[in-house]
């Protein structure tokens, strides 16, 4: 068991092909009676990820058996392809219901890098201590640092905090709100589901749902690449799509401003880093992704270990 046995998404994440020496970029190719056909030679793959034509080959020789690439679990799921690099997944894709929801409407957010752990990312995600100075441009109070009280629940592989957290509702944030209020009231549910993906599904006064999926796929120890999109109970008419984006990802920037300034190599040994209450999601997620490694007859390999 390691992270190849979790679906992530890859979106536009390039499959390459080695191919006579070369690493050849098959989405650069087409589409072709069903296979993919490769820009640089022609050679065509089959979904199986056969070789079955070969231009170069005269008809009378067989495609040799080593021309072919690597097969990997994938599905469509929200209009990102998702992949699992091994056999079986131990989990199921996360279930969204809202997205499947016809009065809802999904609006892509945005899909880049970010130089931090998953782990970090899914931690921050659950932290309600760092609202009032993080997000003091944008929702938080730095007048009000104390976090609110939540309610966790366990689930299997993952957890979900629910809490009520009044909030700053600066004037860009009132129209896609519909509501002219200086000071606000988010109803969360945060869902957290092993390794890196979380929802956070919020409700205002008014009855208006902003739910934000995010999901970090491994890139490197040092390299995520994170995607998001979010989920919401109205149309365009009430709030424009790219003003719902531009403050999300005012939100985003600034968590990202503070997460690329953390060390990647992120301990799951929950004394290594001092705490306080408000952590407690993250030391249940650390908790949770040690007792799994162990299941699994595997063990943390932490940068120190490695040197």
């Amino acid at each position: 068991m390691n992270q190849k046995s979790f679906w992530y998404q890859v979106f536009d994440k390039k499959s390459r092909v080695a191919v006579q020496n070369l690493t050849i970029l098959l989405p650069q190719g087409e589409i072709v009676n069903g296979c993919v056909r490769c820009p640089y030679h022609g050679w065509s793959f089959d979904r199986q990820g056969t070789c079955v034509a070969v231009p170069q080959l005269k008809p009378e020789q067989s495609i040799p058996p080593s021309y072919q690439v690597r097969l990997y679990k994938c599905a469509e799921r929200y209009g990102y392809v998702w992949a699992c690099l091994r056999n079986e997944p131990l989990l199921p894709i996360p279930c969204i219901p809202e997205a499947d929801d016809a009065t809802m409407q999904l609006i892509p957010q945005f899909y880049e890098p970010w130089q931090c752990s998953g782990l970090r990312l899914m931690e921050n995600s659950f932290d309600n201590a760092h609202f009032s100075f993080v997000h003091a441009n944008s929702f938080g109070d730095q007048q009000q640092p104390e976090p609110v009280s939540s309610e966790i629940s366990s689930l299997e592989y993952g957890l979900q905090v629910r809490a009520t957290i009044p909030v700053v509702n600066p004037p860009m944030q009132r129209k896609n709100l519909s509501i002219e209020d200086e000071v606000t009231v988010r109803y969360v549910v945060s869902t957290w589901y092993m390794p890196f993906s979380r929802t956070l599904k919020v409700t205002y006064p008014n009855g208006l749902i902003h739910l934000i999926f995010t999901a970090a796929t491994p890139v490197s120890d040092r390299t995520s690449q994170i995607i998001q999109f979010c989920i919401r109970n109205d149309i365009e008419a009430d709030a424009q799509a790219v003003a719902l984006v531009a403050f999300d990802r005012q939100v985003t920037q600034e968590d990202k401003a503070v997460l690329e300034t953390t060390d990647y190599d992120t301990p799951l040994y929950i004394n290594a880093e001092q705490r306080m209450p408000s952590d407690r999601p993250g030391i249940i997620m650390r908790r949770e992704l040690a007792a799994l490694l162990k299941a699994h007859g595997e063990v943390e390999q932490r940068l120190e270990m490695l040197v």
